[in-house]
Formats: C-alpha cells, sequence, structure tokens
C-alpha cells in the first residue's frame, strides 16, 4: 500500500521539508525476503530487472535479539512493495534482497559486504544492527562506493561526514535520546544517577551524549560504569554502579545486555528506576527472568513502539498499525520494535525512483534529499546530515504489566 511521506497535518520541521521534497512511498506488508543469490541482469518481473539490495544482519550470536527482528519486518514489507514493483525511469522494478546472517562479528560482515558488492554486484547495501559490525560493514561500502543505510546505533557510523558520503543511519542520534531522558530525569525530581554503558562505540556515544545532557538538566551524574564486552557477567558493574546510591540507573547498551544489566542492578540493591536507550527495546527485554527486574523501567525510543491509537489516522501512522497487525498475524505477538530495516529497504527504493536509475553513485545522491514518515519514524537527510531520526519522532515510554505503554 504506497502513502504519503508526510501527512499534511504534521507542522513540523519534517512536514515542511517534505512539502516541497515530494512523497516517499511506505511499503506494508506480507511476506517474501529471499536469501537465494542473483545475477545482476536476472529478471524475476515482467517489467524490468531487479533493485538489489545486500543485507547484512546479526541473526546468530549477540547481535541476534535485534537483527532477527529486522529480518521479521524486512518479510512483512517486501510483498507489498514488491506487488505491482514501482517505476524507474522507463522500467517497473522489484526488489530482490540477499540476506546473510554475520553472525554478530565485525570480520564476517566487513567480508559479505565487500562479496555483496564485488561478486553479486548489489547496487545498495542495509544493515547492521550492531555498531561494531556497521562500522566494520560502511568502511567497506564507502571505498566501493556503494549506498549503505545503517540500522545501528552510534553517531560515528556517519561521522566524519566527508568520510561517509555513501554511508546514511536510520537510528536517533546519542544527543536526542539522552536530552529527552535527562528532561524525564530532572521532571521526575531525580537528583543524581549513574550511568552504566556498553564497551564500545555505541556507549562511546551514550557517554558523551549524556554526561551534557544531565549537565544542561542540573542533575548529577554519579558515576559511569562500562559493562564488559563478554556479556557473561554483570556483577562487578553492577555493584560499582551502585555503590554511590544513586536515584536511577541509565543502561546505555543493546539486548540482550539490556536485560542482563537491568537484573545484576536489582540484585545489586536499586529500588529506583532504570532508564533504556532506543537499542535496549526488544522483545526478549520485557521475558523470562528479566520481567520482574523491568518492570516500570523507562525507554525513550521512536513513536512506533506504542503502535497507533484508533483515533489517529494519518497515512504513516495507518501504515504502522497496518505493519503491527501483520506482525502479530505471523509471530504471536508484538512488543514493539523500530522496524528500521522496513524504512531502508523503501528509501533505497525511493531513491530508485527518483535519481530514475540504480546506479549506485545516483542513489546516493537522491538519498541525500529523502524527506519521509517511515514506519520507525521520521527521516530528513541532507547533504550535510546523513542521520539519524528526527528529534520530534521520539517517545519515552515505561514498562507497565510487562508491556510498554507511552507517557509523553
Amino acid at each position: 500500500m504506497a502513502t504519503p511521506a508526510i501527512d499534511p497535518s504534521l507542522l513540523t520541521r519534517r512536514g515542511m521539508l517534505a512539502a516541497t521534497a515530494g512523497t516517499l512511498l511506505l511499503g506494508g506488508c506480507g511476506q517474501g525476503a529471499t536469501q537465494g543469490r542473483a545475477e545482476p541482469g536476472d529478471s524475476a518481473s515482467p517489467g524490468g530487472p531487479e533493485l538489489l539490495i545486500g543485507v547484512s544482519l546479526e541473526l546468530s550470536g549477540r547481535g541476534a535479539a535485534l537483527g532477527v527482528l529486522q529480518e521479521r519486518a524486512l518479510r512483512i514489507t517486501l510483498e507489498s512493495l514488491n506487488a505491482n514493483g514501482f517505476q524507474v525511469g522507463n522500467l517497473r522494478r522489484r526488489v530482490r534482497l540477499l540476506v546473510r546472517d554475520n553472525r554478530s562479528d565485525a570480520r564476517e560482515a566487513a567480508e559479505q559486504v565487500t562479496e555483496l558488492i564485488r561478486r553479486d554486484q548489489v547496487h545498495a547495501l542495509l544493515g547492521t544492527t550492531l555498531t561494531e559490525t556497521s562500522l566494520a560493514a560502511v568502511a567497506v561500502a564507502q571505498r566501493l562506493r556503494t549506498p549503505f543505510i545503517s540500522l545501528a546505533p552510534g553517531d560515528g557510523i556517519v561521522l566524519p561526514l566527508a568520510q561517509r558520503t555513501y554511508i546514511y543511519k536510520l537510528t536517533p542520534d546519542a544527543g536526542d535520546v539522552a536530552r529527552r531522558m535527562a528532561q524525564l530525569i530532572s521532571g521526575k525530581g531525580l537528583r543524581r544517577v549513574a550511568l552504566v554503558a556498553a564497551d564500545g562505540p555505541h556507549g562511546d556515544s551514550g557517554v558523551r551524549a549524556v554526561s551534557a545532557a544531565l549537565r544542561t538538566a542540573g542533575v548529577e551524574l554519579d558515576r559511569t560504569v562500562r559493562l564488559p564486552r563478554s556479556g557473561l557477567d554483570f556483577t562487578r558493574p553492577a555493584r560499582r554502579a551502585m555503590s554511590g546510591d544513586p536515584d536511577g540507573v541509565i543502561v546505555w547498551a543493546a539486548a540482550p545486555d539490556t536485560g542482563s544489566a537491568s537484573r545484576a542492578l536489582r540484585r545489586a540493591g536499586l529500588k529506583g528506576p532504570l532508564f533504556f536507550d532506543p537499542s535496549g527495546v526488544a522483545e526478549e527485554t520485557l521475558q523470562g527472568s528479566n520481567a520482574s527486574a523491568v518492570e516500570g523501567a523507562y525507554a525513550v525510543h521512536p513513536t512506533c513502539l506504542g503502535g497507533s491509537t484508533l483515533t489517529n489516522a494519518t497515512t504513516a501512522a495507518l501504515a504502522r498499525r497496518d505493519f503491527v497487525f501483520r506482525y502479530l498475524q505471523q509471530h504471536g505477538s508484538f512488543s514493539g520494535f523500530a522496524p528500521y530495516a522496513s524504512d531502508a529497504v523503501q528509501l533505497l527504493a525511493d531513491a530508485a525512483r527518483l535519481s530514475s536509475s540504480v546506479d549506485p553513485g545516483r542513489m546516493r545522491a537522491y538519498l541525500q534529499r529523502e524527506v519521509a514518515d517511515g514506519l520507525a519514524g521520521g527521516y530528513a537527510f541532507t547533504p550535510t546530515r546523513h542521520g539519524g531520526m528526527e528529534r520530534d519522532s521520539l517517545g519515552t515510554y515505561t514498562v507497565s504489566q510487562g508491556s510498554w505503554v507511552r507517557v509523553s
């Protein structure tokens, strides 16, 4: 189902940009992601050859908690996008995805991207959900001049811009998330919090952003503790974080570490609230042994987490509602996550449509002009900004009886 990029009722900066930028098709539903290989000139659709997109995801290993969710999103989106194809110049094309499991390994991700570009001759790339694998992949994509849309957190993925001209990022910027989180913490009357951050580029972005945001909000950062990369035992960092008896704790880490860190912090004596960045919001964060530890926790996350209300009839809201419905049909439960991969596919398809070409250079040029209300949130790329999500797409949520409920 095609929908406009921005509903006319949205009077945000993104809405004003969209008024001059045109519209973006939003994919909907069904199954159809393919893992088979294709020759570049292969034509499975009557109108012409395909838009070939290489996909590297964490379908196993530590990143699978987020990677598998993105693969599901791809399957839900692809069938409707390909139902009638889309116009690219004088041809109607369809999308073929070549999906690879990078096993949460940065070297594997880099090798896959190299192979997808050189051997399979893909027109564009998307993935990954871990910052480390994304940084490895974008280095190859930039060198081989192939558009790459990253689904991972970490501001360094698209910076410095002069060295990331072919790279785009869909996740929110750390500064936007941290400011929203600091306002929430200050509004709840908390005066001193600890920060528990992942060890690596994602955690580095969080440490910088949270430190600045808390200082501006007048909240004391009691101490910063980094989690071990092994993910095996968070007892020691949890005890260090609690040694100053903070009013609450920010956990800036991706699932599954979010749940493990929350349990360790509760065992270490935390009675106050927990606060998560968007990468901690995955289905397993609320399940099993994590459930009691994360009950009452807060997260700053794109507004797709809460779904669409029955009274919200904007085109973007209707697309999100349809996506959630079909996800429930196929997987039985939906605790909320940002379907970045769906948006990435649609952004690439629209870049091909607007440029009337699947040439990687031309698609890259049009990507940096795209404005869209996607399933996960809003994007407004410019030549000087290649990511992430627009700040007005963020909301605040709390865990209530095992589900995410929006509070602002």
